[in-house]
């Protein structure tokens, strides 16, 4: 069953991380976050209690984070990851130069593993939650991640060459 207070006070911190994950961008996140529990709170007479209630909250929060994808692609927004600038200018070059290598071919990346992906690397979420977020195992989670990873390594590695 789904209690909106109580909910929201057990798994905002869960949503918000999850949607940093995503979109990189704190101020988004935050937005979506709050959409989120708005859009569960309008549809809680739809939730049957067949998954946990933190799986639910997830998946509105990530089909938000499409239809968000959808407008900034209509609209042609700037891109949502942002990097903060703390080293030389030599060193911040070559991360952004190395990070745009890495999101360029995670880009391209099917979707669970580009999903599992920056669960794991943008958000911090460790497999067990990756599992339970996408439906599945820990094991999956973990198999995806390291696929994900080695087909990244691999492809950085032959741009380099």
């Amino acid at each position: 069953m789904f209690r909106p207070e109580k909910d929201f006070e057990d798994y905002g911190a869960f949503i918000f991380k999850y949607l940093m994950s995503l979109c990189g961008n704190i101020d988004i996140a935050e937005e979506l976050t709050q959409e989120t529990f708005y859009q569960a709170i309008r549809s809680s007479g739809k939730f049957d209690g067949s998954c946990k209630v933190s799986t639910w909250l997830c998946q509105i929060a990530k089909h938000l984070w499409y239809q968000e994808l959808k407008r900034r692609k209509r609209r042609a927004e700037e891109p949502l990851l942002e990097f903060p600038l703390d080293n030389g200018p030599e060193n911040d070059f070559c991360m952004r130069e190395r990070t745009m290598e890495v999101m360029k071919v995670v880009h391209i990346l099917e979707e669970s593993p580009k999903e599992v992906f920056l669960l794991r690397v943008t958000g911090g979420f460790s497999f067990r939650e990756i599992g339970e977020i996408c439906g599945k195992n820990e094991n999956w989670a973990r198999v995806t991640f390291y696929r994900a990873k080695q087909k990244i390594m691999k492809e950085v590695q032959s741009d380099e060459m």
